[in-house]
């Protein structure tokens, strides 16, 4: 009897799209002595453990098994847990997190909403019986405490578990002390409510006031017996949930801290360390103003260290701002058409490199993740390194193309590239420039190598990948698929293997697929990123600038032209079908935004406005407010729209309000309602089908055999 090899559908949704088992979480202690990571045990293993990597003899070993922790009991995760997962894409099991010392001695991690400390040296584990849920646990910096959240309450215990006590409770229904709210975790990409000082005697704590935020209900069609869930959702030009921050002593007394919250609203990121005073960065809701803030730890008094202003808006960056360790303000800003790095009131570097985000700050440099900037010598299509910059100049960490991301302290520097010509990210450990570890992963191999072709389309140049199929040898035309996202913060055109599997599968079932990357998408220039500025739709003209370009040098088939998106990129897919029939046949709309003004403030205020004081730039991007959808001289063209009807972030609203726009217009169309599922498909056969659907809709509507 033969056993049928699993198709790449299942295979890519059984390894969560070939990341389970693949290392992630690296942190570097500050003697060198070690580094920590998760990892879980194959890459069909959802179960992460924490694993710590000993650089003296190159051995890594297990410091915390879940499995063994839990004693085979499955996981039981809150519904805060859950939220706060959904906010981080976290599809993984297990310890999905972790925090630990200063001297990366001591870990902290939640399993299960039960509370778990790991001695990193001696590789043992204990859980510390304290309240649950626990979301979030933090040691002190000295390792002697643990602070963690708990029914919306900021509580500290002993690191040895005695001594467990509320520092901030609720008020009030509503209320929250040490959580993220939801814009905070989902667009500005803080996920932490609470900070401790570098000296452990205090903390601070952001307090989160969610009534005045709309509720919504969240239900579950398919099991008309449950209760809806309630969403506090803080839907554009509506209330935002109301953030303070405190100090806290560990005897409980606290200290608000004062800043002209009336004005800037959004606390958008927390910084202390033992090189200066707690340092804020706020915005003003309309995010063209932004405060840096020192904070006076004994009375909450703050002082203004610098302010940036633009007329557009302005972006938040990973790693600042924060302060050097001789205690000068680094930031990353906008100046003279590019992204800088600068150091004080000094930039460090030019036009050269489009600087993405600082990754570790030393006495000597500052280590950075950029790309090639808008007057580089040459453009690296996809291409993302890591670079050190100090006053003496700019080197490249990362030498390979591809994709680099690293984390460093001591000395040692832990360098994860993926490349086009090898599948999955190959991680380094790296002292002077010199390979002195690699942490090894447990992924599994796709099995499939994408035929792609990285270039540019149109007087704009946009980034392009170009697909073909694997077995495609001859010269005639193919139907095209385009596959973007399309918008801000999604880059989907990088020079790494994995980055197109899907894109490739597509292409095997007999397309040529076109990934383009226009104007919106992250990694070009300031100006490329801000063009979208109360208009979404120019994202669709560079979609089709690109596929006209690229029909000149490549097989295509503009007769049959069809595009595929999710979230945004779904968004993209309707808009083409809807606004361009001339050009798109079909469109398959995964958890498309459907209507600007169901999505959520922060996200949606910086690129179209408020939307009381710009209705019209609503409506010009909106598709249920099209007027194109009921012009009988346009052709239909086939349209499948997916949502999952748990989606807490692009609500299934989305898609029922689309559909009823199109059946009033009498315009012909196909949902496909994913019960249980939310903004992610991490089920694996509803993940497998999804795509086997997919097909199967593109074939019939373009009429292929």
């Amino acid at each position: 009897m033969t056993t049928e090899p699993v198709s790449f559908p299942r295979r890519h949704a059984r390894t969560q799209r070939f990341t389970l088992g693949a290392p992630r979480a690296f942190t570097v202690a500050p003697d060198a002595s070690r580094v920590v990571f998760l990892r879980s045990g194959s890459g069909t293993d959802r179960a992460n453990a924490l694993w710590v990597l000993d650089l003296a003899n190159g051995q890594e070993r297990v410091a915390a098994d879940p499995r063994a922790l839990l004693g085979g009991a499955s996981e039981h995760l809150s519904p805060e847990e859950r939220a706060r997962r959904e906010r981080t894409r976290e599809g993984g099991a297990g310890i999905v997190g972790y925090a630990t010392d200063t001297a990366v001695e001591l870990a902290s991690f939640a399993l299960s909403g039960r509370l778990f400390t790991a001695e990193l040296r001696a590789g043992t584990t204990r859980e510390l019986t304290v309240p649950g849920p626990v979301i979030d646990p933090r040691p002190a910096p000295d390792g002697r405490h643990v602070a963690y959240v708990s029914g919306g309450a900021l509580r500290v215990v002993g690191a040895e578990g005695e001594g467990d006590r509320a520092l901030a409770e609720p008020e009030e229904e509503g209320v929250t002390y040490g959580l993220a709210e939801f814009v905070a975790a989902e667009e500005m990409h803080r996920h932490r409510g609470f900070w401790w000082a570098p000296e452990s005697d205090r903390l601070l704590v952001a307090r989160v006031d969610e009534t005045p935020v709309r509720q919504w209900w969240i239900s579950d069609p398919a099991h008309p017996e449950r209760e809806p869930s309630r969403v506090r959702y803080p839907a554009a030009g509506t209330a935002n949930a109301d953030v303070r921050l405190f100090l806290f002593g560990l005897k409980g007394d606290r200290t608000e801290v004062v800043w002209d919250r009336d004005r800037y609203p959004y606390l958008a990121h927390v910084h202390w360390s033992e090189a200066g005073a707690p340092l804020l960065l706020v915005q003003a809701r309309d995010q063209r103003s932004q405060l840096y803030l020192a904070v006076d730890p004994d009375t909450g008094a703050t002082r203004l260290v610098h302010a940036d202003e633009d007329p557009t808006w302005l972006d938040l960056f990973p790693g600042v701002p924060c302060w050097s360790p001789s205690g000068q303000l680094v930031r990353i800003e906008d100046e003279g058409g590019a992204r800088v790095l600068v150091v004080g009131e000094r930039p460090l570097t030019g036009a050269q490199l489009h600087v993405r985000a600082v990754l570790d700050v030393s006495d000597d440099d500052v280590l950075v993740s950029a790309s090639a900037g808008e007057e580089a010598a040459a453009p690296e299509i996809g291409e993302v390194h890591v670079y050190r910059v100090n006053e003496l100049g700019v080197e490249r960490v990362s030498q390979e193309p591809g994709v680099h991301s690293a984390v460093r302290a001591g000395g040692v520097t832990v360098l994860v590239s993926a490349t086009l010509d090898r599948p999955g990210a190959r991680v380094r450990v790296l002292r002077e420039g010199r390979t002195v570890a690699t942490v090894r992963s447990h992924a599994e191999d796709p099995g499939l190598s994408p035929r792609v072709t990285l270039t540019q389309g149109g007087a704009r140049r946009i980034p392009c990948a170009v697909l073909m199929p694997t077995d495609y040898s001859g010269d005639a035309p193919l139907p095209v698929l385009m596959d973007p996202y399309g918008g801000p913060h999604g880059p989907r055109v990088l020079a790494s293997h994995n980055a197109y599997l899907t894109s490739q599968w597509f292409a095997d079932q007999g397309f040529a697929v076109i990934v383009a990357d226009g104007r919106g998408t992250p990694g070009r220039s300031p100006a490329w990123e801000k063009a979208v500025h109360h208009d979404f739709t120019i994202t669709l003209d560079d979609q089709i600038e690109a596929l006209h370009d690229l029909a000149k040098t490549h097989p295509l088939d503009l007769d049959r032209v069809a595009i595929r998106g999710w979230s945004y990129g779904g968004y993209l897919a309707a808009l083409a079908v809807l606004r361009r029939p001339d050009v798109f046949h079909a469109g398959i709309a995964g958890a498309p935004v459907t209507d600007w003004r169901l999505y959520d403030t922060h996200y949606t205020e910086r690129y179209l406005g408020d939307p009381a004081a710009h209705p019209e730039v609503y409506a010009r991007s909106s598709l249920v407010t099209d007027d194109g959808l009921s012009d009988p001289a346009e052709p239909h063209r086939p349209l499948m729209i997916v949502h999952g009807l748990a989606d807490d972030n692009v609500v299934v609203a989305h898609a029922l309000r689309l559909s009823s726009a199109l059946l009033a217009a009498g315009r012909p169309h196909e949902v496909l309602p994913l019960s249980g599922v939310t903004h992610m498909t991490p089920q694996e056969q509803v993940a497998e089908n999804l795509l086997l659907l997919q097909v199967d809709f593109l074939k019939r509507s373009l009429k292929l055999g």
